[in-house]
């Protein structure tokens, strides 16, 4: 109740920011970022959208992938239009795609740029079950397996740029607290709806997808650590915001449920404030393999938060990038044991 309270009043956390804090608030106390250069998935709309504007305000050259380049270069457009001179570049990726994750990272090295910042932010919550081109639940395969290779892909160029620059790298996933909602055993849940063992539940499929976005930065921290890289990985939970992520579920039922937790629901610059936080701001430095709602940090689920569980899904994700999910299935069956 207490913290309920907290949060409709937009009370500032240790942070001195809070639910109520917009990206633009936190972004004003940030450093000059025109020597940054971010990569922000998903930033055709909604939160990656705001995301990548607020950091062209501090002057970052935006990297903008996007599986449709139209919608991409009209977020250009909007971008363009509120910060006049906003340096975007667009570059087509489909995060569903191995095959089109190691083409975009090919085509970013080409240009020869820096890179300091990753926001891994895109997402998709569709409501029936589908497999990608690699034989993965589709929401699994977009929201965390594309950004996994993404980021494995990209994690040379980052630590050489914090090496050269003097700057230090920083990458988001942006997560979402649904993530709590999931129990069980990942890998096995993740196994059985690629073989379509169970009956497809979309909540379910979404809330893994956002649990291994957590374990992820969480185990990735770990081995940043462990290269003494300059670079930190964390994970954030931008709040509750209607926008295109829920483009499946429009109807009556949508809709009433957000009229009735319309207390709760930020706006889109509010959700994107967290990001923008983790992403530039100074009281950061250093600090990773950490969660963080509201800009202040906070304790992920237990499943979340278990090490032994990260490792875990570091090296079946391995194994799937590069021998696929049916490679996968082959030399571990369903009955995979613990590591």
């Amino acid at each position: 109740m207490l913290e309920t309270a907290r949060y409709l009043l937009g009370y500032p956390g240790s942070s001195g920011f809070g639910s109520n804090s917009t990206a633009e608030l936190v972004i004003a106390a940030c450093p000059d970022l025109t020597s940054i250069t971010a990569i922000v998935t998903g930033a055709t709309s909604g939160i990656g959208e705001e995301t990548a504007r607020v950091l062209a305000t501090k002057g970052a050259r935006l990297v903008l992938p996007a599986r449709r380049l139209a919608a991409a270069a009209e977020a250009r457009r909007r971008i363009a239009a509120a910060v006049p001179g906003a340096d975007v570049i667009i570059l087509k990726l489909d995060l569903s795609s191995l095959r089109s994750v190691r083409r975009f990272v090919a085509r970013f090295l080409s240009l020869n740029l820096p890179l300091h910042l990753l926001v891994n932010n895109a997402g998709r919550f569709p409501q029936s079950h589908a497999l990608s081109a690699n034989g993965v639940e589709m929401t699994f395969a977009t929201n965390y397996l594309g950004h996994f290779l993404l980021t494995k892909l990209l994690l040379e160029k980052m630590v050489e740029t914090a090496t050269e620059s003097g700057v230090e790298g920083r990458i988001v996933n942006v997560t979402s607290n649904i993530h709590g909602w999931f129990s069980g055993d990942p890998v096995r849940y993740l196994h059985d709806l690629n073989q379509k063992n169970v009956a497809y539940d979309a909540t379910k499929a979404y809330a893994l997808s956002k649990l291994a976005m957590v374990l992820h930065a969480r185990e990735l921290a770990k081995r940043l650590k462990r290269m003494g890289a300059k670079v930190t990985a964390n994970c954030v939970h931008p709040g509750v915001v209607k926008t295109r992520l829920t483009r499946d579920k429009e109807g009556i039922s949508t809709d009433l449920a957000f009229f009735l937790a319309s207390k709760l629901i930020k706006s889109v610059s509010q959700a994107a404030a967290t990001t923008c936080y983790v992403a530039a701001h100074p009281q950061l430095a250093g600090v990773s393999g950490r969660y963080f709602i509201d800009c202040n940090e906070a304790a992920p689920s237990k499943l979340a938060a278990d090490e032994r569980e990260a490792a875990r899904l570091w090296l079946v994700s391995e194994a799937i990038v590069s021998g696929g999910a049916a490679f996968l299935s082959r030399r571990l069956g369903p009955d995979m044991p613990p590591i």
